[in-house]
């Protein structure tokens, strides 16, 4: 059985990272990969190996609207055809390329890796808070653990807690107050949802409110297939029924794309300012992924199901995801899937 979900949308790249004229080469579900654009605004994924002797395409270049092989000078259109053989001058019908169906939406580049006839735009996950004028700063990260263990990471915050004290900590809130429920929607989102009514508020928004103010926090948590996460995080003073917002209602992508079986590639955004660079810096890069990777190398190669973990009343909703994420690789592998 595969470690990836084939039939689903996966995040490349943010648009951005295509540089015109040039390609980006990028390993992704644990194959290389070259992305670029014709002339006329049109992406292109491809497999980064020509057919010829295997040599990866991204060590030649872009000739035009082909990608050229530096080795013997084979070239290949967008639709993954040997369009021009540098010794003949003509086409090399039996030379092609695997070329994936992709698309842009929410300023990113997706791709999908099963069957290309299964592949419905409106598939991709909404992610329509990103779509706007203002600044904002897309940035990638690589995490050296799997993406399931991000997953997990990102569907149970009660972590928030304990390493993220001095970044995005909720004060002591979800522990002492925080009410947890765990939805699974019609179209297969799944929910994780924290509520802290009544809560002493986060260190960060201590500022923003009198002296002794309490506050209604919220961070609901949405995971759709194969490994797309958005987190909505709202503040409001307490009793004003979410009216009087502390801050605006805000909307997080954390979108995951494997790299390999055991690393992965994490698209996320922020206000583009150096603070919030920073305090993004110190989450992921300082408190998260030293976690995750010390996690993935105590694993090592054993299945996570094998090592018989015990199972907290919060990680209802990692442990539901990771189910669906089991059924759905057991339905392309053509095995019996239970009822969830």
């Amino acid at each position: 059985m595969s470690a990836f979900i084939r039939n689903g949308w996966y995040m490349a790249c943010w648009s951005h990272e295509v540089p015109e004229g040039g390609f980006l080469a990028r390993r992704l579900l644990d194959r290389p990969w070259v992305i670029w654009r014709k002339s006329d605004g049109e992406l292109v994924m491809m497999a980064d190996r020509c057919p010829h002797r295997f040599v990866p395409l991204s060590r030649g270049g872009r000739d035009g609207d082909m990608m050229r092989c530096g080795y013997h000078g084979l070239a290949f259109d967008g639709a993954g055809n040997c369009a021009h053989n540098p010794f003949s001058g003509q086409p090399l019908d039996i030379a092609k390329v695997e070329v994936l169906p992709v698309v842009e939406k929410y300023t990113g580049v997706w791709f999908w890796p099963g069957d290309a006839d299964k592949a419905d735009p409106a598939l991709i996950p909404d992610y329509s808070f990103i779509d706007h004028d203002r600044p904002l700063h897309r940035g990638t990260i690589k995490m050296d653990a799997s993406y399931e263990l991000v997953t997990d990471n990102l569907m149970d915050l009660s972590h928030a807690e304990f390493i993220h004290r001095e970044s995005f900590g909720t004060n002591g809130a979800l522990l002492a107050c925080g009410e947890h429920e765990v939805i699974q929607e019609d179209d297969g989102a799944i929910w994780n949802n924290w509520t802290m009514p009544d809560s002493d508020p986060p260190a960060w928004a201590v500022p923003m409110l009198p002296e002794g103010a309490k506050t209604d926090q919220w961070l609901h948590m949405r995971w759709n297939a194969p490994s797309n996460l958005a987190l909505y995080i709202g503040l409001a003073r307490a009793g004003t029924d979410r009216k009087d917002m502390v801050v605006p209602l805000m909307g997080d992508p954390h979108i995951l794309t494997p790299e390999t079986a055991t690393s992965t590639h994490y698209f996320y955004t922020h206000e583009p300012t150096p603070e919030a660079h920073a305090l993004l810096e110190k989450a992921f890069l300082e408190e998260d992924h030293p976690t995750l990777h010390a996690q993935q190398e105590a694993m090592g190669d054993a299945d996570f199901w094998d090592l018989r973990p015990v199972i907290l009343p919060s990680d209802a909703g990692a442990i539901r995801v990771r189910r669906r994420m089991m059924q759905l690789r057991r339905a392309e592998a053509g095995e019996p899937v239970a009822a969830q």
